[in-house]
């Protein structure tokens, strides 16, 4: 039988625990990548391997990244502070020479490049006498993430050969901008869009192999030589490695193109009838390379890879390709360097400036007629619906 005093104690404890204050946190954050705290966790290995056969050996990936580099860096950053624009911010000033080493293109189209090729970009701020001075975009496969106790990161560290730097997370404004694209299996590292196109990019790089080496064997596919000798005879290991040595030196690569054979009696040469048309060569390499395209948001018109209609013509896949692509990132960097930097620089907030956008001119010009044409808005609000502050006076 419970006692009154046992009733009384637990209603006691009861009480404190209701009456302590709350934490706001989620019960399930200190679960966050299942290590301990404070235990470094490095980004996955294949990382850096992955850009080696991609973007430094595979032109299709590489004109993607570039071309989604270049035009998201090419859109003008515009400030607006309770919804008025602020062309003396300096945010702007600060990222129009972000430091001495970059211009704004550059630094942008790092950032974006590292978040496609990885699915992760970190920007470091450098702060003097409490006034932000520089930002540097930082290579992601040298950046670890230090889980805290929460799970969420309490520390990253960059690494260069044997040096080390450690970047404390706290209270107040980051040192270390984390973007990242969404991973499904990974709590604190971005998936890498080109890693979806693996096999399309192995199969890529694979025919792109496999015409070097037809170039290299006479631009056809290799033969057979036939030994015809007497009956149960054989060739020697030392005619064996003669024979191979003199096919290389003297018969393979693309200045011995042509050359006639020198037969040895007994000897007998098979040309295969196997040609890259039988193996469906070109169209698996197409079908890969518009894959590639596909998974980094370049449709394939745009680069000129041949075999796909489903844009009736160039304006119109360009114009797709803005849309879907480009203007998306530019918003996924702009409201990551909004919620990095309020704490410090106060309340606003970032838009690209579209109305320099070739691309995009028919459909600004037919926004631009529905609201003027729209009566029932008066002058003001149609500049607001255009992104435009009221008219001065």
């Amino acid at each position: 039988m419970v006692s009154f005093f046992s009733r009384l104690g637990r209603r006691a404890a009861m009480a404190r625990v209701v009456a302590a204050p709350v934490q706001k946190s989620s019960r399930t954050a200190a679960l966050f990548g299942f290590s301990l705290p404070g235990m470094t966790r490095f980004q996955p290995r294949n990382s850096p391997e992955l850009i080696r056969h991609g973007y430094e050996r595979n032109p299709i990936v590489f004109r993607s990244v570039r071309m989604i580099a270049e035009a998201v860096a090419s859109v003008p950053w515009l400030v607006f502070e309770g919804g008025v624009d602020t062309p003396d911010h300096p945010l702007l000033a600060l990222l129009a020479r972000p430091n001495a080493g970059q211009t704004s293109a550059s630094f942008i189209e790092a950032v974006v490049s590292n978040l496609l090729l990885t699915g992760n970009a970190y920007v470091e701020a450098v702060t003097i006498d409490g006034v932000l001075r520089e930002f540097h975009a930082l290579r992601p496969d040298r950046m670890a993430i230090v889980p805290g106790a929460s799970g969420w990161p309490a520390a990253y560290e960059y690494r260069a050969g044997a040096d080390k730097v450690r970047f404390v997370t706290g209270e107040g404004s980051s040192p270390i901008l984390h973007l990242r694209t969404f991973a499904p299996l990974d709590d604190h590292y971005g998936f890498a869009p080109l890693a979806a196109a693996e096999t399309a990019l192995d199969i890529h790089n694979s025919a792109s192999a496999w015409n070097r080496a037809l170039l290299d064997n006479a631009a056809r596919p290799s033969g057979a030589l036939v030994y015809s000798g007497p009956e149960g005879a054989t060739l020697s290991d030392e005619q064996f490695e003669r024979l191979k040595s003199e096919l290389d030196e003297s018969y393979s690569g693309a200045r011995n193109a042509g050359r006639p054979l020198l037969l040895e009696g007994g000897l007998d040469w098979k040309a295969l009838s196997l040609s890259p048309k039988d193996m469906d060569f070109i169209q698996a390499k197409a079908a890969a390379a518009r894959e590639i395209a596909l998974a980094l948001g370049v449709p394939p018109l745009v680069l000129g890879l041949p075999g796909d209609n489903t844009f009736s013509n160039y304006q119109e896949a360009n114009r797709a390709f803005w849309r879907q692509t480009v203007v998306p990132f530019v918003a996924r960097v702009q409201k990551g360097f909004e919620a990095w930097l309020q704490p410090e620089l106060g309340a606003f907030e970032l838009r690209g400036n579209l109305d320099g956008v070739d691309a995009l001119a028919a459909e600004r010009s037919a926004e631009w007629a529905r609201i003027g044409n729209a009566t029932f808005l008066s002058e003001d609000e149609k500049r607001e619906a255009l992104g435009y502050g009221p008219r001065e006076g």
